[in-house]
């Protein structure tokens, strides 16, 4: 009687174990049966936004259903953020996450999410420059000169950032924190605002994306200084990194991915990845990603995952180091 127990309990665990096996494959071979959400944490018509839009864009055309742009801005990517993590884990909404994610962990003491278990990772995208712009009336025209400027006149000046706690804001701050220095700081939703009101010359500098930046610098309304990549980039090959600037190791990239919703089916998890992977590659793409700056990059969702982890360490030992908080 025992032995005809364990045999028909283990008959029905392999049967249920091949049904669960089944169903997941069937879904994912469904999958997608209807419009793709996808979520950015941003404004429209900035960076993010862009990068989101080429991405659904691609995501449309490889997938065969629609991929839907929803602009959730706010609180740092949070508010999209938590949208997403407490979505149905079934593929159908996805977050265009920015190095933003990292740095919320790293500097909010409490969040609505936790993305060690609340998502996951699908691959890394893109990384854009970041460049010190400053207004013309600042007199320096390379980072030493600014540095010295700043230091003779820190209680004059104020820099801005599209917000608080943003890459856009940290890469002035620890700029300016490795020096000493402390310079009034103005959050704004978002680099167009922050942008216009130091071309009128209501800041005096801002580290924002290269792709932003560049109208105003080429029409001579701010003076590039330095850009924050390890490497020039190609839409500003002549204004050197803040490293060949005396400041060595300084790298601050304001960089993308997807993330799904933890327990998303490991098969579309990896349809997903494919489909990004293959489309950062396509000529069109590239040259697209060029025109804003971007560097396209493609990953493996294990090495997005492990790459997120590595910068939350990175960003929390910062605010250890620092004292830096948003909360």
């Amino acid at each position: 009687m025992g032995k005809n127990f364990r045999r028909q309990w283990l008959q029905c665990a392999l049967v249920a174990a091949a049904a669960a096996v089944f169903s997941v494959g069937a879904q994912a071979q469904a999958w997608p049966a209807k419009p793709i959400r996808l979520v950015v944490p941003f404004t429209p018509g900035g960076v993010t936004d862009t990068s989101g839009r080429l991405i659904a864009e691609q995501l449309s055309k490889r997938l065969g259903q629609q991929v839907i742009v929803d602009n959730k801005p706010g609180a740092n990517g949070n508010i999209a953020g938590d949208l997403v993590a407490k979505a149905p884990a079934d593929g159908y909404t996805l977050l265009y996450n920015t190095s933003s994610i990292a740095l919320s962990t790293a500097l909010y003491k409490k969040l609505p999410f936790d993305v060690k278990t609340d998502f996951a990772p699908v691959a890394l995208t893109a990384v854009i420059p970041l460049v010190l712009a400053v207004h013309p009336s600042v007199p320096a025209k390379t980072l030493p000169e600014f540095l010295k400027h700043v230091k003779a006149n820190a209680a004059k000046l104020s820099y801005g950032s599209a917000g608080n706690g943003n890459i856009t804001h940290l890469g002035a701050y620890l700029l300016l924190q490795r020096h000493g220095l402390t310079v009034s700081h103005v959050p704004y939703k978002g680099s167009a605002p922050a942008l216009i009101d130091l071309a009128s010359g209501q800041t005096q500098f801002m580290t924002d994306t290269v792709n932003s930046a560049l109208p105003f610098i080429k029409d001579g309304r701010l003076r590039a200084i330095a850009v924050t990549s390890a490497q020039r980039t190609f839409v500003l090959p002549d204004v050197p990194t803040v490293a060949e600037q005396g400041v060595k190791g300084f790298e601050v990239g304001a960089w993308q991915g997807l993330l799904v919703p933890a327990k998303t089916p490991p098969a579309v998890v990896q349809r997903l990845n494919a489909e990004v992977n293959k489309a950062l590659q396509a000529t069109d793409v590239k040259a697209r990603l060029a025109v804003q700056g971007a560097v396209p990059l493609g990953s493996t969702a294990a090495a997005y995952g492990a790459y997120i982890q590595t910068e939350i360490a990175r960003w929390t030992q910062v605010a250890k180091d620092t004292g830096a908080s948003l909360d």
